[in-house]
C-alpha cells in the first residue's frame, strides 16, 4: 500500500475482523500503549467492533497527560515573571494546573507562546536577546531527540537566554511498571509505532519474555490497528511471547541510531514523576551535567510549590487502564474538553478526550 486512504479500506477491514473472530477462542485483554492509537480505536468504533472478549485498555500513551502536575506549576510559576516568554505545543497551554492554566496565564498579559517545534524556541531567543526564553520540553521518546537537537543548537549559537524545563518519559519502564500491579489485567501490548520509530523495538523483547506478553509494534491507522490486535491475538492464542513488527514502513529493528546518539549525549535516565500515577524509577530523562546550563528548573527557582490534583479527576486510573472515562461521575458534565478537570481531557491524545469526541456516554458500553 501507497495511499493513506488504503489503510482505511473498509473491506479490508472487515476481512481482518472476520480473521480475529475466526483466531480469537477466548477473552483477551490487550493494552495500547500509545493515545494516537486510543484516538483511533475510539473514533473509529474498532473497540466495539471487536469480536467479544476481545477488550482493549487504554494505557498511559498520551505525553501531555502523563506531564505531572508539578512541572505544569512550575512552568506557570516561571511564565508569570516579567522578562520570560515561555515557548509550548499547543496542547499544553489549556492543561489544568493547581490553580489555572497557560492561556489564561497569557490573557492576563503573561508571554506564553504555541510553537511547533523547538527550534521556533530557539529562534525567538535569538530574536529577543534582553529576554529568558524557556521551552517546555514534554513527551516520550519521539519528540526528546528534537529537543536534544535545541539544546545543541543553542550551544552552538552561545544562547545564555534559552533555556528547557525538561519533563520527558520513557515508555518500557512504564510497562513494566504496570505488568508488576499485581491488578494488572493486560495480556499483551500494542507497542507505539512512533516511539519504536526513534528507539527500534529491542528493549521490549525481555520485557516480552520476562511477563510472557506478546508485544506488537503498531501503526496508527485503522488497519495497522487491527493486524496488529490480530497478530497480538494469534500469539496469545499460540502460547507464544515474542515482539513483532506490524509498522514495517517505519519501524526498524535497532531505529534510529542517529537520534538515539544525540539523546545519549544531551539526556540522562532519571526518575520520574508520571501526572496522577507517581515517580517511577527509571521512567525519564534530564539534562546531562554538561548541558545543566540549559536546565530551567535550575535557572529558575520558583520556591515551594503547593500542587493538587482536582479531587474528582480520576486521571491517574484512566492512565493505567484501571477505569474507563464513563466511570467518572465528572466525564462530560462538569468535565468537558471546553472545561477540563484533568489532562486526559485536553489533549489531541488524551482517552477522555477521544471518549467526549466520540460521543460515548456513562450509559454506552465501553
Amino acid at each position: 500500500m501507497k495511499y493513506l486512504d488504503e489503510y482505511r479500506d473498509p473491506a479490508l477491514a472487515r476481512r481482518l475482523l472476520a480473521e480475529l473472530r475466526r483466531t480469537a477462542t477466548r477473552p483477551w485483554r490487550i493494552m495500547e500503549v500509545c493515545g494516537g492509537q486510543t484516538h483511533t480505536l475510539v473514533r473509529q468504533g474498532i473497540d466495539e467492533l471487536l469480536p467479544a472478549g476481545i477488550r482493549m485498555i487504554h494505557g498511559p500513551g498520551c505525553p501531555v497527560c502523563v506531564t505531572p502536575l508539578r512541572t505544569l506549576d512550575r512552568a506557570m510559576a516561571i511564565a508569570a515573571r516579567p522578562g520570560v516568554i515561555l515557548a509550548s505545543f499547543g496542547d499544553m497551554v489549556r492543561v489544568p494546573g493547581s490553580t489555572t492554566d497557560l492561556l489564561a496565564l497569557r490573557a492576563r498579559g503573561a508571554d506564553v507562546r504555541v510553537v511547533y517545534s523547538p527550534m521556533d524556541a530557539v529562534r525567538a531567543a535569538v530574536d529577543n536577546p534582553d529576554r529568558q526564553v524557556v521551552f517546555l520540553a514534554v513527551g516520550f521518546e519521539t519528540t526528546a531527540p528534537a529537543n536534544a537537537m535545541a539544546v545543541l543548537h543553542a550551544e552552538r549559537l552561545g544562547l545564555t537566554n534559552f533555556s528547557v524545563l525538561v519533563s520527558h518519559v520513557l515508555v518500557p519502564p512504564a510497562m513494566t511498571a504496570l505488568l508488576d500491579d499485581p491488578q494488572c489485567e493486560v495480556e499483551a501490548f500494542l507497542a507505539a509505532g512512533h516511539v519504536c520509530a526513534v528507539m527500534g523495538w529491542t528493549e521490549y523483547v525481555p520485557i516480552a519474555a520476562r511477563y510472557r506478553v506478546p508485544v506488537v509494534v503498531t501503526g496508527f491507522e485503522p488497519l495497522d490497528l487491527l493486524e496488529g490486535i490480530l497478530m497480538a491475538v494469534t500469539q496469545l492464542e499460540a502460547g507464544r511471547y515474542e515482539v513483532e513488527n506490524q509498522y514495517v514502513r517505519a519501524v526498524r529493528r535497532w531505529g534510529n541510531t542517529e537520534a538515539q546518539d544525540v539523546l545519549g549525549r544531551v539526556f540522562r535516565v532519571t526518575d520520574r514523576a508520571w501526572r496522577g500515577i507517581g515517580t517511577l524509577p527509571a521512567s525519564g530523562l534530564e539534562l546531562a551535567p554538561e548541558y545543566a546550563c540549559f536546565d530551567a528548573a535550575r535557572r529558575f527557582d520558583v520556591g515551594g510549590l503547593d500542587s493538587a490534583e482536582d479531587p474528582e479527576c480520576i486521571a491517574g486510573d484512566i492512565l493505567t487502564g484501571a477505569r474507563v472515562p464513563t466511570d467518572c461521575g465528572a466525564y462530560g458534565t462538569r468535565c468537558t474538553p471546553r472545561t477540563p478537570l484533568g489532562a486526559p481531557m485536553v489533549s489531541s491524545e488524551g482517552t477522555c478526550a477521544a471518549f467526549h469526541s466520540a460521543g460515548r456516554s456513562r450509559s454506552t458500553p465501553a
